[in-house]
């Protein structure tokens, strides 16, 4: 079982947890979701999370006392992956949430605010980013690492090829998908599909593949290394003749 302990001030921000493939896996015992608020772990009787921050700025920073009791009682002897959500971690991926759902358990923080107190950042052994925009708080984030992590867990997803299919598990985008009817607006599906040819239909995949890839995601397309095939394949995407 997976263990992913979350501490967030808004703990009901995961009731949405419950639907959908992480929702199943809970179900079957494959992960286990536990939720803290980290206003239980404040000494106050506001239960304070957050004040100004020395040296002046806009906003507010969350305290550190609040966070390090969270996480020593959560996980005293350290066996979890301790992870902050925080713009300047390294930027999540399909490589990264292959690596964090190989690894060990994970407790994450949903960071909100101008930050956290560095003193409590300085507890968790990795950062994490989705990107370069902002979010008013961790929760969305968390999510998101959620279920891209949960989904690569043995047992999680019905079928376990899908999983090597999707978008960015081989660096590239997915090929287009079909289904009934055949002819939708004059539109149709293409023939190779109908083939029973297994080994066509993989070559016109990767095709498709590649080909959309270099054309709507140069920045991943830069990075694969092309085989002769691969090469082959983009020249008969570029005649036209994928369909």
């Amino acid at each position: 079982m997976k263990r992913f302990n979350v501490i967030t001030i808004f703990p009901g921000f995961f009731d949405v947890a419950e639907y959908g493939v992480v929702g199943n896996a809970i179900r079957d015992g494959i992960i286990e979701l536990k939720i803290h608020d980290l206003r239980s772990f404040t000494d106050d009787r506001h239960h304070v999370t957050d004040d100004t921050p020395y040296g002046g700025g806009a906003g507010m920073v969350m305290l550190a006392a609040p966070i390090i009791k969270a996480v020593e009682s959560i996980d005293p002897h350290h066996e979890f992956l301790r992870i902050l959500l925080a713009p300047r971690g390294v930027v999540f991926n399909q490589v990264v949430a292959r690596n964090l759902a190989a690894g060990k358990d994970i407790l994450v923080l949903c960071g909100r605010y101008e930050g956290v107190d560095e003193r409590a950042a300085s507890i968790f052994d990795m950062e994490i980013s989705l990107g370069d925009y902002i979010l008013s708080g961790g929760e969305p984030a968390v999510l998101v690492l959620l279920d891209s992590v949960a989904r690569l867990i043995p047992g999680v997803l019905g079928n376990e090829m899908s999983k090597e299919d999707e978008s960015f598990s081989a660096g590239l985008v997915e090929y287009p998908q079909y289904t009934k009817p055949r002819v939708i607006n004059g539109q149709k599906v293409p023939e190779v599909l109908f083939s029973g040819n297994h080994a066509e239909i993989r070559k016109w995949r990767r095709m498709m593949s590649l080909d959309l890839t270099k054309k709507r995601r140069p920045d991943l397309f830069s990075k694969i290394k092309l085989s002769n095939d691969d090469l082959k394949l983009l020249e008969k995407a570029g005649s036209g003749d994928e369909k």
